[in-house]
Formats: C-alpha cells, sequence, structure tokens
C-alpha cells in the first residue's frame, strides 16, 4: 500500500512537470511565431539580405542638408529601404502582383501603383525592369528624425515591355527624382516620388578607346596544361605561368587569351584573392612582352534584367582592378553567348551584352571591347556597340574563306580577329578514328593560308594538349571530353605536334 501511494505521487509530479513543460513550449512557440511573423523578408519571402538580389550602385551625397545631421546608422537604414522599395516595384510590375508594396510605400503611393499593376493585368502587360544606378543628394532630414527629402540623380534604368508575353519594346532611361520618406512603424516608407526625365543621349559614355587598326594579334588562348578551365584555382603556379609565357614569347606569340570565370570568381562578391593572381599574370606577361584579352563572364548563362546589378557588381570590381595594367590590350565580354540564343532568348541576351559593354566602357574608356561570337555569321550582332568584332572558326576548313568573305564585307568599319581556331588530333573510337596530328597539320594550314592572305588577326587553340578535361566543362561524354584534350600546338609532354611547323616554320 505504501509502495503504490509513493508511485501515484512521482506520476502526479511527472505530469505537472510535463505539464508545465508543454506551457512553457507553447508560449515559447507562439512569441517565436509572432516575431517571424513581424519580420518583413519572412512576410514577403524575400532574402534577410537585399543585396542577394539587388544590387545597383548607389552614391550618396551629404552635403549641409536643412534639418539634424544625418547620422551614419539611419542613412544605411534608409538606403536599405528605399532600395527594397525599388525592388519590390519591379516584382510587382513583372507579374502585376503588388506584393509587399505596403511595406516600403504609403497609403496614397500604394494608391498609384495598385491602378499601374492592375491596368497592366487588365491588358495582359508585364514590365521586366531594374534600376542600375542611384546618386541621392540629401535635402532635409527633420528634427524629430521621421522625414527625410531627397533627389535622386541620374537613375540608370533598363525596362522591357511584354504584351501577351512578346516583348513590344525595351529601352534605357535615365532620370532624376524627388524623393520623400517617411518613417513608420520602423518602415522608412516612399510618400512621394517625382521623376523627371533627362535627355536619352546622355546615356553613352564617351569612347577614349585605343585604336587596334595597327595592331596584329597573333595570339594563342591560354589555359595551363594541367590546370585547364582552372588557371586561377587552388594550384596556381607562378612558375608554371612564366614558362609557358617565356616560350610563347620565343614563339614569337604576342597576345594571350585567358579566362576570368563569373562564378569561381565569386560573382557579385569577386575573391579578391583570385584577382591578385590574375594581377600576377599580368606582371609575367608584361616582362615577357605579351598582351592580354581577358575573357569576362565564361561560364555565365542568367541574362536576366534582375540579375543586371550584380553582373555590374562584377565587372566594376574586375575591370577597375585591372584596366590600368601595361597587358592589358582589351576585354572580351563573354565566349560564344550567341550559343544562348535559343535557351535564354536573343533579345534577352543581346540586352544584357550591350548594357555590359556600356558597363565596361564607362569604368574604362580606353580599351577595346569586343565578344567572342562562336561563329562569323554571329559576329554581326552589336558590331556598333564594339571596337573589335572578334568570331571563332571550327567548321570545315574549305569553307573558311567564304564565310570570312562574308563578314569582311557586311563589317567594314572594325577590325576583325578570328579569336579561337583549332581541330583535334585524338583519333581514336571517340573521333570516329577522323583525328590524327597530320589531318591537324592539314586543317590549320588550310585556314592560314587565308589568314596570310588577309593579314587577318587571329589567336589559336590552343598550346597544349590537356591531360584532363573537367567533367564540369564538357560533360561526361567521352566522345566529346578525349576529343576535347587533343587540340593543342605541343602534345601531353610538351613536345612539338606537326601542327607547330604551319605557324612557326621549324621541324617537329
Amino acid at each position: 500500500m505504501k509502495i503504490n501511494r509513493t508511485l501515484y505521487r512521482i506520476f502526479l509530479l511527472a505530469s505537472f512537470l510535463a505539464l508545465n513543460g508543454l506551457i512553457l513550449f507553447g508560449i515559447s512557440s507562439a512569441w517565436t511565431y509572432l516575431n517571424t511573423g513581424a519580420d518583413r523578408t519572412s512576410m514577403l519571402h524575400l532574402h534577410e539580405d537585399i543585396s542577394a538580389t539587388y544590387l545597383p550602385k548607389v552614391q550618396w551625397e551629404i552635403a549641409m542638408n536643412e534639418g539634424r545631421p544625418m547620422e551614419e546608422q539611419t542613412l544605411g537604414e534608409i538606403e536599405r529601404d528605399y532600395l527594397s522599395a525599388w525592388q519590390v516595384r519591379n516584382a510587382a510590375y513583372a507579374n502585376n502582383v503588388p506584393y509587399g508594396i505596403a511595406d516600403y510605400y504609403t497609403d496614397s503611393m500604394r494608391t498609384e501603383l495598385f491602378k499601374i499593376t492592375d491596368l497592366n493585368l487588365k491588358n495582359k502587360v508585364t514590365l521586366q525592369t531594374t534600376t542600375l544606378e542611384h546618386h541621392p543628394k540629401l535635402e532635409f532630414y527633420s528634427t524629430d528624425g521621421k522625414l527625410v527629402v531627397f533627389t535622386d540623380k541620374n537613375v540608370s534604368a533598363y525596362e522591357e515591355v511584354y504584351l501577351n508575353e512578346n516583348l513590344i519594346t525595351k529601352r534605357k532611361l535615365l532620370s532624376d527624382y524627388k524623393v520623400m520618406l517617411l518613417l513608420e512603424d520602423g518602415f522608412w516608407r516612399i510618400r512621394q516620388l517625382v521623376e523627371t526625365s533627362l535627355p536619352e543621349e546622355t546615356l553613352e559614355a564617351a569612347s577614349q578607346v585605343q585604336n587596334l587598326d595597327n595592331f596584329h594579334f597573333k595570339g594563342i588562348n591560354y589555359y595551363p596544361q594541367d590546370t585547364p578551365w582552372d588557371m586561377f584555382g587552388s594550384n596556381f603556379d607562378e612558375s608554371i605561368i612564366e614558362h609557358d609565357f617565356k616560350l610563347m614569347a620565343e614563339m614569337g606569340i604576342n597576345s594571350l587569351r585567358i579566362f576570368i570565370p563569373y562564378e569561381s570568381f565569386g560573382k557579385e562578391y569577386v575573391d579578391q584573392e583570385k584577382i591578385q593572381k590574375v594581377k600576377l599574370t599580368l606582371d609575367i606577361a608584361e616582362k615577357t612582352g605579351l598582351d592580354i584579352m581577358p575573357t569576362l563572364f565564361d561560364f555565365y548563362g542568367n541574362y536576366s534584367v534582375h540579375d543586371w546589378t550584380m553582373t555590374n557588381r562584377h565587372v566594376e570590381q574586375v575591370v577597375k582592378a585591372l584596366k590600368d595594367h601595361n597587358a592589358i590590350i582589351a576585354w572580351d565580354v563573354k565566349n560564344e553567348p550567341d550559343l544562348d540564343f535559343e535557351s535564354r532568348g536573343k533579345e534577352r541576351v543581346l540586352s544584357w551584352l550591350e548594357q555590359t559593354v556600356d558597363r565596361i566602357r564607362k569604368i574604362d574608356p580606353k580599351h577595346a571591347i569586343t565578344i567572342g561570337w562562336s561563329s562569323p555569321e554571329a559576329a554581326i550582332n552589336l558590331t556598333y556597340k564594339l571596337d573589335l568584332v572578334s568570331f571563332h572558326y571550327y567548321r570545315g576548313a574549305e569553307e573558311f574563306e567564304s564565310a570570312f568573305t562574308i563578314l569582311k564585307n557586311k563589317v567594314t568599319d572594325k577590325p576583325l580577329l578570328l579569336q579561337e581556331y583549332g581541330y583535334s588530333s585524338y583519333d581514336g573510337i571517340w573521333n570516329g578514328f577522323s583525328g590524327s596530328d597530320e589531318k591537324e597539320k592539314e586543317y590549320m594550314g588550310t585556314i592560314q593560308k587565308v589568314v596570310e592572305k588577309e593579314n587577318l588577326s587571329h589567336m589559336i587553340w590552343t598550346l597544349y594538349d590537356f591531360r584532363n578535361i573537367p567533367t564540369s566543362v564538357v560533360g561526361r561524354l567521352p566522345w566529346r571530353k578525349i576529343r576535347q584534350r587533343h587540340f593543342g600546338l605541343l602534345d601531353s609532354k610538351g613536345q612539338k605536334k606537326p601542327v607547330y611547323n604551319i605557324f612557326f616554320n621549324e621541324k617537329p
């Protein structure tokens, strides 16, 4: 009987503790839920850090504004909420669902935005739009710290208008805005946003590009033999770069094309360690008398309007870091972007390329800009934006002269560059036994006759036969992977292949 009474007491105590634990857990869960619900990023399904998706360039001008002095922390909060307002407006225009507008606009502004999205929805119109630069000048900050007025000057924007999902028009915009923000419930909300359009011709940066008409590229597309497509990775070796650059200089090569992949270089937050490796490479190039053409955005393939601010941040960091180096001869925006026309949409790709050219030129008005088109036919795109028209060629050698002549007759005001060409000497089953050292020599010799007759600038693919090709570049299919290993002037042991004679008149 005494044992049963003790067990009963233990049971009551355990039940009491369990009940209290459940009550405390419930209160804690409710508190967490309420706090989570109050967080604007959760309500809007936005990233906690807005810079992850939208990074326009912002340059504040803080002078002797009226009212109280501006605190640094407050200015950061104003900028954050102001850019958030632009971002949610862009998103609302893209799908005509004004989600999140209430957090960043006051009642009167919301009404105007709702009218626009309702009208566009009714007419089946959508807008893909983004802003690229803001230059706010603080005018007034109220004594109570709840109202701020500024002029946002030279707001650079881009807009695409779609009707029934078909592109109707696209345009660049440059405007000034008079902006009033109110602090409400912890949010800096837009109370007034009055636009004044500026002349469109002011959008273009003046070009001071060095003339390449008299520069003859005799170049190579370069990767170190053991680290193809990963030149600036963890296995970067200064001594290998120096050896290869000296070798190519002795061969009579005067220029190299190297590659800066967008993602592996950190996208919008550029990896400064890799930039230092590029600078070291440029130092070696200058010392050995080689000019360098960096290809930007290798392996990039989005092109979306909503991605432009991030690619612009990438451009600014890379180009600013390298533009003053004596070894730079030109910028190549993108490798073979026309191969993305079908999957991404030709207009989208061309629009991204055009604005990226403008961005590079604004940062570096001195150096020439080109695009590495995959064929002579594709190279007629955007010639009016470029200083040098580059194209690649891997088709039949006998057809080259005809294809080049058509391009030459269409592009008469810009120098031309055969930026990539080559032939695989692999002679195994995965190439249908169609390659050999002699066939490589014959193919390149046929093209080289036209190159010499036309005095055409050219860059060969590539210096070495590679021992390994990353699966991430060509996939796992052996007929693609193995074939890609055998385009070099030198074999995997560094010995001269028969094709070497075509270019340097030496015996292998």
